[in-house]
């Protein structure tokens, strides 16, 4: 009987067996779980078999922690150690197997369950990771389409320093400018358009991506069908404005000369007059005397064209000439004939003897005490013509509203400047080849660098005046700097840097920089005096600062500034005699581009406050203008930019204390310093901004000059005290500006702490 109680197993172990074979099955389904104690296989019956011992010291509790785990893991895949305090598969005090032999339906129970829960957790991971799968592949198709139709993002933008500012002007060699002049003397002498048109097609070739031509219609006086001339009436002798007496053979061997010898805008007509008539008098007669001619140069036979134009077009004074604008009566701008003649003529009509030099000494044209009668005839055409300006856009990455423009010209009177303006036109482009160049791989200015051939200089600035009038709300809020590439190489002697008083540092720096890629040194003073050109409308009616640089034959401060004025006809080979190898020309590309760079990309504008303070006291010292109040002013404004230039400025261009919303604020001052030395009307020929001075020959203000002359000659002290009174509010402006801004940012300060 004992042994067939032996042989069969008693009901309990069957159901243990039982037990043991479906939690192995879900065992090995579900893999095992490192988490039952070996003390407690130490309680399990003895009857089991030594491999159900084996297997039961790796018991599987995966059904217990499955969901809680998955939901674990999911909401923080950082943490490798899971929480398994919830899901302790046991309570029971007599251990997880007792529990088993004694309840066989807790395991039956969880046998029951589990399945189920593995079926619906295998569905959701199945059905996740299927819907990652195709979203994956929408993604993948998406992208795959969309790369095909959008441009790829442009490379990192390089950082702005001076060696890549070396990479691009090395782009700029001589022998380029050379070719481009050469193919601009190539064009025809077309009408204004024709002539821009082909300047905006070459700036595209040359990588310039958007380039506008601005069309305006505008009040043009043009040489008529005859010469101008002047006749003695004493002697019936008929000269043309060169000195050649009036014949057909000269005529026709100077035709386009003699036409080209004109005033424009002057009255038109025929009028008798008297050299030196004391009153009354209804002509003027311009030269040249020899004296302050080039001595490089032979122009003592020659005339020359002139505007008295001031700028802009004369029948929309002060507002564009667009569609739809009034038109003034504005035919004349005087009442007077004028007639610019040479230095020959000149002595024909006062019967001075030809030479007027006496031992190696110049001796100025001296008038006789009795006059002459003569005949002026003035027979220029006053018409409405279209002028065009090409305007290109490098747009910045960083301040892409604020706007470094360069500007040359182009023009279409015949041999008159024929050459000059091509020089201009041939150095820009050779610049903007050079920053294409550089563009292609990625890089771009901080700001907008917008490029500028204006139409219609020679009568008086008129495009880029009409244009500067047409946005001026934007560029007065737009505009950092002007540089100017008007008349680039006038001569192959000096150097001549002239520059705003807070770009006066940089100007010198920037000749240092071309010292290193030049064995040739300039190392020439820089100056502010006043320029001709386009930079006018954004000096005087703007307040912008402007640089410009060009190669002269003689120092200004020795010549009077009307001879820049003067239009000369030029034969076709002056320019490359002036500089055969172009290398004058790849001084000023380089010197100009230099400046444009920095102006362009400092993070800081490398403007000079303190230069202006300094600038301003210059202009006061000498007895003429010895007024205490306006010294005390001017010294208050001294202290103020030193306090401006030593708080703000020199902080801001240490990039470890630079703040962006900081350098926005004083940028904003910098480049607004000069509008505040804007007078509201000067004396003819003069700045209205009066930091700039006539010549260098005078180191005081200009304005107080002229009306201490004035003074002199009426007896009357009225113009010299209006003249103090702008000139005292512009220096109490600039320095109640420099204390604003220095009150914004410590307000600003205070804000923030």
């Amino acid at each position: 009987m004992g042994e067939n109680e032996s042989s069969v197993p008693s009901p309990s172990q069957q159901d243990k067996k039982m037990a043991y074979h479906k939690v192995n099955a879900d065992k090995r389904a579900q893999g095992h779980s490192p988490y039952l104690d070996n003390d407690e296989l130490q309680a399990t019956a003895l009857e089991l078999e030594w491999d159900m011992e084996k297997e039961l010291e790796e018991p599987s509790f995966d059904h217990f922690r499955l969901d809680g785990a998955v939901q674990h893991h999911l909401g923080n895949s950082q943490s490798p150690d899971l929480d398994l305090e919830p899901i302790q598969p046991s309570s029971s005090p007599k251990g997880r197997f007792q529990r088993l032999q004694e309840d066989p339906d807790y395991v039956l129970h969880y046998t029951r369950q589990t399945p189920k829960s593995n079926r619906c957790s295998f569905f959701q991971i199945l059905k996740v990771f299927c819907t990652a799968f195709i979203l994956f592949i929408f993604g993948i198709v998406i992208g795959y389409y969309a790369r095909k139709k959008c441009p790829s993002p442009p490379p990192s933008q390089e950082p702005n320093n001076p060696h890549i500012y070396h990479e691009i002007l090395k782009e700029i060699k001589a022998e380029h400018i050379q070719q481009i002049y050469r193919d601009l003397l190539q064009f025809p002498r077309e009408d204004d358009v024709d002539v821009a048109m082909k300047i905006l097609f070459q700036w595209r070739s040359q990588g310039l991506e958007d380039v506008r031509l601005v069309n305006y219609s505008v009040l043009l006086d043009l040489p008529g069908s005859s010469s101008n001339t002047v006749t003695l009436k004493t002697s019936g002798e008929c000269f043309y404005p060169s000195g050649q007496q009036c014949n057909k053979e000269t005529k026709t061997l100077h035709s386009q000369d003699l036409l080209y010898s004109y005033a424009a805008y002057s009255a038109k007509g025929t009028l008798e007059l008297s050299l030196l008539e004391d009153a009354g008098f209804g002509g003027v007669l311009l030269y040249v005397d020899p004296c302050d001619l080039p001595k490089t140069t032979d122009l003592a036979d020659k005339a020359f064209m002139v505007s008295l134009n001031g700028g802009g077009d004369p029948s929309t004074p002060g507002y564009a000439s667009i569609d739809g604008s009034y038109r003034q009566n504005q035919l004349n701008l005087t009442t007077l004939l004028v007639q610019p003649i040479s230095a020959v003529l000149a002595k024909k009509l006062v019967s001075l003897p030809e030479d007027t030099v006496q031992k190696d000494r110049c001796i100025p044209l001296q008038w006789p005490a009795a006059g002459k009668k003569i005949s002026l005839t003035i027979q220029s055409v006053t018409t409405y013509k279209t002028i065009s300006n090409v305007i290109g856009y490098l747009k910045g990455t960083v301040f892409p509203d604020r706007y470094v423009i360069i500007g040359s010209h182009h023009n279409s009177l015949n041999t008159y400047s024929g050459q000059e303006w091509a020089s201009s036109t041939a150095i820009i482009t050779a610049f903007i080849q050079a920053l294409a160049l550089k563009v292609k791989k990625g890089w771009r200015p901080d700001r907008t660098i917008v490029f500028c051939s204006w139409g219609g200089t020679s009568f008086g600035n008129i495009g880029s005046y009409e244009w500067a009038e047409d946005l001026k709300r934007v560029l007065q809020r737009n505009v950092v700097a002007y540089v100017s590439l008007h008349n680039p190489v006038r001569g192959n002697s000096t150097l001549h840097p002239v520059a705003s008083p807070s770009l006066q540092q940089l100007a010198a720096e920037s000749q240092s920089f071309n010292c290193v890629e030049k064995t040739r040194c300039p190392g020439s003073n820089v100056s502010s005096v006043q320029i001709q050109g386009d930079s006018d409308y954004f000096i005087n009616h703007l307040g912008v600062p402007a640089m410009q640089f060009s190669y002269e034959d003689i120092k200004t401060s020795e010549n009077s500034s009307f001879l820049s004025e003067a239009l000369f006809p030029i034969h076709t080979t002056k320019t490359e005699e002036l500089d055969s190898s172009f290398s004058l020309h790849e001084t000023i590309a380089k010197l100009t581009g230099q400046v444009t760079l920095q102006i362009a990309n400092e993070p800081v504008l490398p403007f000079n406050a303190l230069d202006i303070a300094l600038e301003v006291q210059n202009s006061l010292k000498g007895d003429e203008v010895d007024i205490p109040q306006l010294l005390a002013v001017a010294s208050r404004l001294r202290d103020t930019a030193e306090l401006f230039q030593s708080d703000e400025m020199r902080p801001a261009n240490d990039p470890k204390e630079r703040a962006p919303i900081r350098v926005r604020m004083l940028n904003d001052v910098l480049q607004s310093l000069e509008k505040s030395f804007l007078i509201d009307r000067a004396p003819p020929g003069l700045y209205r901004n009066i930091l700039y001075r006539l010549d260098e020959r005078t180191s005081q203000f200009s304005v107080l000059l002229e009306a201490l002359e004035h003074c002199k000659l009426h007896q009357s002290n009225e113009t010299i005290q209006a003249a103090l009174s702008e000139v005292l509010n512009s220096i109490k402006s600039a320095q109640v500006y420099f204390k604003a801004g220095l009150d914004v940012f410590e307000t600003t300060l205070a804000g923030k702490k």
